[in-house]
């Protein structure tokens, strides 16, 4: 089983990324981690990747579509599947996975869309905050510590990322909105995708998640 998982920053891709990797043996392929690990061994790649990155230019798809095509390359069991998140993110770029993977075991089977509204999203990443210090989360909308901005479990004031203020998401979701929605139509037009109502508890998408892959 191949699946791309879908979705708007905070409509929780990473935390039901693990949960389908291990429920279903999948490889979880992240492409922030392929960037990272490119970066990280100065790969010819890795350096292209990074003088974009540090002048804050998006990376041409055409280096990202190497980075995946060389790790698919590195997979030592193919047959297994696999979840690949954070790609593709344009229609060059699915278009571009099509060709690198036709006719092998690799092909895309199933686009998963975690559908969450954009204003939940605000909330859910505009009210974050985080403690540096054990590592604790919370929400000041859904999830409040018992004391304003202070950690319930050592104390430590909390923090926020820098670019989980409204400016930096409304940037954010204006580049899915433009380069990833149209993404899932194209997919939608082949009958490959199944949307999600990410918007509910934890507890109530994943009996659906687990439904929808295993039919």
């Amino acid at each position: 089983m191949n699946i791309f998982i879908m979705g708007a920053p905070g409509s929780g891709k990473g935390t039901f990324s693990s949960r389908i990797k291990e429920e279903f043996n999948l490889n979880h392929i992240s492409t922030g981690d392929i960037f990272r690990e490119n970066i990280s061994k100065g790969t010819e790649l890795g350096l292209q990747a990074k003088a974009y990155s540090e002048k804050g230019l998006l990376v041409p798809d055409e280096i990202t579509n190497k980075m995946v095509k060389d790790y698919l390359a590195t997979l030592e069991d193919k047959k297994n599947g696999y979840l690949l998140d954070g790609y593709p993110r344009t229609l060059d770029q699915a278009k571009a996975f099509e060709e690198m993977t036709a006719g092998t075991d690799l092909a895309v089977e199933k686009i998963v869309v975690m559908d969450v509204p954009f204003d939940e999203l605000t909330r859910r990443i505009t009210g974050r905050r985080t403690c540096k210090n054990c590592g604790a989360i919370y929400n000041i909308y859904s999830k409040p510590p018992m004391v304003e901005e202070t950690c319930d479990v050592c104390h430590t004031p909390l923090s926020q990322r820098k670019d989980d203020n409204a400016e930096s998401l409304k940037v954010r979701l204006d580049e899915y909105s433009k380069n990833t929605e149209p993404v899932i139509a194209y997919y939608e037009e082949k009958g490959m995708v199944s949307k999600v109502d990410a918007s509910k508890p934890i507890e109530e998408i994943w009996p659906v998640l687990k439904e929808i892959l295993k039919k």
